[in-house]
């Protein structure tokens, strides 16, 4: 309920000639997988093929709130929607998936009855490189077994246990190696001399999805910081966030957990921290950093460090 992906990655693409560009996320309920498909492959044949569809199911409150569908089952949604996608892009025939999610031709007592399978008349890449943003144990093997790679929305490079075992068990049921896939987590950067006023952006940012992305009992994120040893801390932000005092959720954010998952304060600081990613990246369990609210004097500074 913000800014627009597709919008947003056609313009980064116009600007730029090397750089791969990505959408994290495209949000799925917003849209069919077959428009979805066709911006996908639209952006990649104008760009050369440096465009990477990022999908994530959303949660519940946008779904239902914001696109007004049914939330469904996610996983089922994941499934089907990378398969049809798949199928667009591989043009091997017309198009036709009978799934719980999708039925395509429509075949519901309330349609016409007219439409029939189809072919997409664009000759795609076939490769068209899909990631999907899971954090849960089953989103995250479901991405590695379907996917080329995962948007984790945090990640602690020095907790390989809360990630790989997913990865690997994914991987296994695709037949597929580790090489084939990729970690790509989203990474808060908040560059300031002073420690706690860097650290204050990331706070509200993890305040905002521990306690308010779902109500208790449905909040995957609450769920991913619990496996990630701040379960008392997620009770109480949690807590405070639903009872409307959203200064003090974000107060009760854990200074351990901050620097566990983003990149806050002095430039001396930030190097410190990225020998944690950098060795992440030399195993092979972490790809490219999704870097967010970076500073331009940040960005320069990853770049400075990272390439």
């Amino acid at each position: 309920y913000g800014m627009d992906a597709v919008s947003t990655a056609s313009w980064i693409l116009a600007q730029t000639r090397r750089i791969h560009v990505g959408t994290a996320i495209m949000q799925m309920p917003a849209r069919t997988p077959t428009c979805a498909a066709m911006s996908a492959m639209t952006l990649n044949a104008l760009s050369g093929g440096r465009f990477i569809l990022g999908l994530g199911p959303s949660g519940p409150r946008v779904v239902e709130g914001w696109y007004g569908v049914p939330y469904g089952r996610p996983l089922t949604r994941t499934r089907e929607y990378i398969d049809i996608v798949r199928q667009v892009a591989a043009r091997k025939g017309p198009l036709v998936h009978q799934g719980r999610e999708y039925r395509i031709p429509y075949d519901g007592a309330d349609g016409t009855g007219l439409g029939t399978p189809l072919k997409g008349i664009l000759h795609p890449d076939p490769t068209l490189r899909i990631f999907t943003a899971a954090v849960t144990p089953k989103g995250i093997s479901c991405a590695a077994e379907l996917a080329d790679g995962v948007f984790p929305v945090w990640l602690n490079p020095e907790r390989p246990d809360l990630i790989e075992p997913h990865v690997a068990e994914g991987l296994a049921l695709g037949g597929r190696a580790r090489a084939d896939f990729e970690v790509a987590p989203m990474v808060s950067v908040s560059l300031d001399d002073d420690l706690e006023r860097a650290r204050q952006p990331v706070r509200e940012h993890l305040a905002l999805y521990i306690g308010g992305m779902g109500p208790k009992g449905r909040n995957f994120y609450f769920d991913y910081v619990s496996r990630m040893g701040h379960g008392d801390a997620a009770v109480r932000i949690q807590e405070l966030f639903l009872g409307g005092q959203r200064a003090a959720a974000a107060a009760a954010v854990p200074a351990a957990l901050i620097d566990e998952v983003a990149l806050a304060g002095p430039a001396s600081r930030i190097r410190e921290r990225l020998g944690a990613w950098k060795e992440a990246g030399r195993s092979g369990r972490v790809g490219a950093l999704l870097a967010g609210g970076c500073s331009i004097e940040a960005m320069r500074l990853l770049a400075e460090e990272l390439l």
